[in-house]
């Protein structure tokens, strides 16, 4: 590490050569990074810092160059085997058929090479969309960037649950402690303190003045320089060490691997017996040998694993453009499973803008006026007179406790909107702004903030201590209502403390449960007035009391909706929160979460429950009110006992034990600390309950296409499998040349199959049951279809070769030439009707997915131009064809397509497809 940072530091500031940040103080650390400990750097400081040193990410191993890539595509058996065979047929003078085969298994590598940067560059777009941000300070205004885009001096802020996204020297702390098993294996968080100075000796696990790139925080807050980036910091010279690592396949990805390898090994012992019937036939050797090895690579589904990873990639991505991002590659497989959303309130199924709306000060309320984070707005006593908030003693100082005891910003919303936003918890932002509305600004107020205890989701409290001109030393909290009352000892009431009585605790408490009735967060605001000789002791007891805080956060519009769809798709939605039952009750009925049957059940009540008890019991229970994150788990644990599927949103640092425990975990992307984001499967952009269902019809989406493909392409090899062996059963001349099966499969497996794993949902996904866990890829109903569908498909194209092979014995091309493009036709067509196992094209809309449509009329023109072009008939060995049997190639080709849409609207009209499901 000293070399690292030694190197960096010297070249931006001025101090000895021999000194390395975890020995230097505070002020010689900022001297030497040449930065300022409130303002941070200028911007052009983080430019020149940039062209000197780059961006903060680890090297990589630069990706193989592109024909490296192409050569990787011939790594397969049946590719080698195509290549001897076009040497064979070049050694007995076959030079055309030799030159065919060669130019098919170019083009088919080329596909490979297509489909496979698609891939890769999808799925590289999505791992840039989840690059970890920072919080930093630069010319005096608090940002929230890309961690990559941090230089050496950039001064940072750090709180429980965040990545540390850099090394930094820490030059303030408040309890602050980080958790860096990844770098000295030390499992118990380690305590920080950023005001003491080691000798440059110190191990790295004793350098209690530093954090480290790849550790995380784990309790308090703090301030800190970053002193080194990207493959200077500590991590980086571990990763220095290391090799590139290739991604693990999914096990979606994997299970399909083993289904090719399953139908290969069938496919290839049908080739065998397709060798022997035409060698018995007295067909030559070389041309049996051929017609075996071309129909082997039409058997086999090589271009799949591609296909799927291009569908995973790019459902992904839509997913991204509806606010969903997923982390991990195997959770779309578990999104279309999930019976059961766990979601928070507050930001989620709510606007996520929070507006006071009513205070308690002494006895007297006031009702606040304004909407939104806009400081403008009134103070009204009893409902209607307006009152002057500066002139009410008990009522400044709820909102100078409110203000104070807040890490929000509020920011106007670029130039020209007249807007504002809140920079930090939008329950913070509400009180800030109230406190502006009555000019009670926290930034024009000098005072030096000694202590911080941050909101805890177990305590349900947050306190800061100031020290205030000329000296006072002031502990400002605020937090549930039972919580700081339980704290407090004393109250406020016009202008004078007195001791806080049972019954006007009592009476306290009902004006909160009374608030909250009325869909209001309800917050406790309290302060203790410590002597300035009592540094150091800060607790939070015999506080007094202030008042209270009632704040409304509107639902979310989108959300009702989205409710319902889950109700319709087979999916519980439960509201999981840290308010008031009432609070959570009304908000939940009026989305329809809650239903008549359904109970509220509390944190208290809970803990009081066995976890048998509260499995059997958890079905009722459609809002949870007032829990802390142990409670979260097990409720997840309860719902997963019962064989359910479970979603669990989070944001704390406390939620990550209960995220991880899901079946899908749900960080919010917005408010959620980076812990719970590595925990979490899923990151939502806009902490929209909505985008959660959003994700769930992605993710069954992307599995449908996948299954779609899947049949798609294995009904194509099986009816032409199907088609050679049964005319060698007949007895009559091969139906297809090498060249001629070759082809097939490159103009049928190719963008066909690729653009249908582009299909975008289909209109009733999420009126189906979720899909169950255990189910396979290849069900009796799937492996159905593909049989069905390929023997249609087999069948037109055998029908056309025994009507021609009747008429014209003696021509066996032209019977030939018509099977091949009956088959190729079929195919083509049929993948309209692959769109979808239970709904008609009609339905669907024939122009709702144009990749397939583009992709159908290239591979149809292709196909076209082999048997019509005179340079490209020969090759291809294609006769021509009369009218008549033109249109009995269309007719026949249209067959296959026609009869699944005739079947599906059956179906469709006894009621059997996409049956709408019972609310659960």
């Amino acid at each position: 590490m000293g070399g690292a940072e030694r190197h960096l530091s010297t070249s931006i500031g001025s101090r000895p050569k021999a000194t390395v940040p975890h020995a230097l103080p505070v002020e010689a650390v900022l001297e030497a990074w040449a930065t300022d400990a409130e303002k941070g750097l200028t911007s052009a400081q983080v430019a020149e810092r940039r062209a000197q040193c780059g961006y903060n990410e680890l090297g990589e191993t630069p990706p193989p160059p592109l024909w490296q890539k192409f050569l990787g595509q011939f790594n397969e058996l049946v590719v080698w085997i195509l290549i001897i065979a076009a040497v064979l047929s070049s050694a007995v003078g076959e030079w055309a058929d030799a030159l065919a085969i060669l130019a098919i298994v170019i083009l088919n590598a080329l596909l490979g090479l297509y489909q496979e940067e698609r891939a890769e560059r999808a799925l590289a777009a999505l791992k840039q969309l989840s690059a970890p941000l920072a919080k930093v300070v630069r010319e005096g205004l608090p940002q929230v960037i890309p961690a990559r885009e941090l230089v050496p001096g950039d001064r940072i802020e750090l709180e429980a649950g965040d990545s540390i996204p850099a090394d930094a020297r820490l030059i303030m702390g408040f309890g602050f402690r980080t958790q860096e098993a990844a770098l000295t294996g030390e499992s118990a968080p380690e305590e920080k303190d950023a005001g003491c100075v080691l000798s440059e000796a110190t191990p790295l696990g004793d350098r209690r003045n530093m954090v480290y790139l790849g550790t995380m925080a784990a309790a308090g807050k703090a301030r800190a320089v970053v002193t080194a980036i990207g493959m200077n910091t500590e991590l980086g010279r571990i990763a220095g060490m290391l090799e590139r690592s290739e991604p693990e396949p999914t096990p979606l990805q994997r299970r399909l691997a083993e289904l090719g390898k399953v139908l290969a090994a069938g496919c290839l012992g049908i080739v065998a017996l397709v060798f022997v019937l035409e060698l018995l036939g007295g067909d030559k050797l070389l041309d049996v040998f051929l017609l075996s090895i071309s129909l082997a690579v039409a058997a086999v589904p090589e271009g799949l694993p591609a296909v799927v990873t291009i569908a995973l990639a790019l459902g992904l991505q839509r997913m991204v453009k509806r606010n969903a991002l997923i982390r991990k590659l195997p959770s779309v497989e578990t999104l279309g499973s999930v019976t059961v959303i766990c979601s928070d309130k507050t930001g989620t199924l709510t606007r996520n803008e929070m507006t006071v709306r009513e205070i308690l000060a002494g006895t007297q309320r006031y009702q606040v006026t304004g909407a939104g984070y806009a400081p403008r707005g009134q103070f009204l006593k009893d409902s209607s007179v307006p009152a002057d908030p500066l002139a009410e003693p008990d009522l400044v100082q709820v909102l100078a406790i409110g203000a104070h005891c807040n890490n929000a910003r509020l920011n106007p919303r670029g130039k020209g909107t007249g807007g504002w936003e809140v920079i930090g918890d939008p329950t913070e932002g509400a009180l800030l702004v109230a406190a502006l509305k009555a000019g009670v600004d926290p930034s024009g107020h000098p005072h030096q903030v000694l202590y911080e205890i941050p909101f805890d989701s177990q305590r349900k409290a947050m306190s800061v201590v100031l020290r205030e001109p000329p000296g006072a030393v002031l502990m400002y909290t605020k937090g549930a209502p039972e919580v700081i009352l339980a704290k407090c000892s004393a109250e406020l009431c016009g202008g004078k403390v007195k001791p806080l009585t049972e019954p006007r605790r009592c009476e306290i408490l009902q004006a909160a449960a009374e608030m909250a009735s009325r869909a209001l967060r309800v917050l406790a605001l309290a302060y203790r007035e410590y002597p300035v000789s009592g540094a150091g002791m800060y607790e939070e007891s015999d506080l007094g009391f202030a008042g209270l805080a009632g704040m409304m956060d509107p639902p979310r519009e989108e959300v009702k909706e989205a409710v319902r769809k889950c109700r319709e798709g087979g999916i519980r939605p439960i509201m999981i929160t840290g308010d008031h039952p009432a609070t959570a009750l009304a908000i939940a009925r009026e989305l329809g979460i809650s239903g008549g049957g359904d109970r509220v059940v509390t944190g208290q009540e809970l803990d009081a429950m066995s976890d048998a008890e509260l499995a059997s019991q958890v079905d009722r229970i459609s809002v949870y009110a007032r829990v802390s994150a142990e409670h979260k788990l097990r409720v997840v644990r309860a719902w997963k006992s019962r064989g359910e599927v479970v979603a669990m949103t989070g944001d704390g640092v406390n939620d990550a034990p209960a995220v991880k425990a899901a079946d899908i975990g749900i960080a919010m992307g917005l408010t959620g600390t980076d812990v719970t984001k590595e925990a979490s499967a899923m990151v939502l952009m806009d902490d929209n309950f909505a985008s959660i269902v959003n994700a769930v019809e992605e993710g069954r989406g992307i599995y449908d296409n996948i299954q779609k493909v899947l049949v798609y392409l294995l009904s194509c090899n099986f009816g032409e499998i199907l088609l050679v062996l049964l005319v060698s059963l007949l007895g009559w001349p091969a139906p297809l040349l090498p060249i001629q099966l070759l082809w097939v499969n490159l103009v049928t497996d190719g963008l066909p199959a690729l653009a249908l794993s582009l299909e975008p949902p289909e209109p009733e996904v999420m009126r189906r049951r979720p899909r169950s866990p255990r189910e396979g890829m290849l069900g009796w109903q799937i492996g159905g279809s593909i049989l069905l569908q390929g023997a249609l498909v087999g069948a037109a194209a055998l029908t056309a070769f025994g009507i021609l092979y009747l008429v014209a014995p003696d021509n066996p091309g032209r019977a030939r030439t018509a099977a091949f493009c009956v088959l190729v036709y079929g195919e083509l067509f049929r993948a309209l009707a692959a769109r979808s196992r239970t709904l008609t094209l009609a339905r669907l809309g024939l122009w709702s997915n144009p990749h397939l449509l583009g992709a159908i009329a290239v591979s149809a023109l292709l196909q076209l131009s082999v048997v019509t072009l005179p340079f490209a008939r020969p090759v291809f060995e294609a006769a021509t064809h009369f009218v008549w049997e033109w249109f009995l190639i269309g007719g026949l080709a249209l067959v296959p397509v026609t009869t699944i849409e005739l079947v599906k609207a059956v179906h469709a009209r006894r009621g059997l497809a996409g049956e709408s499901l019972p609310r659960r």
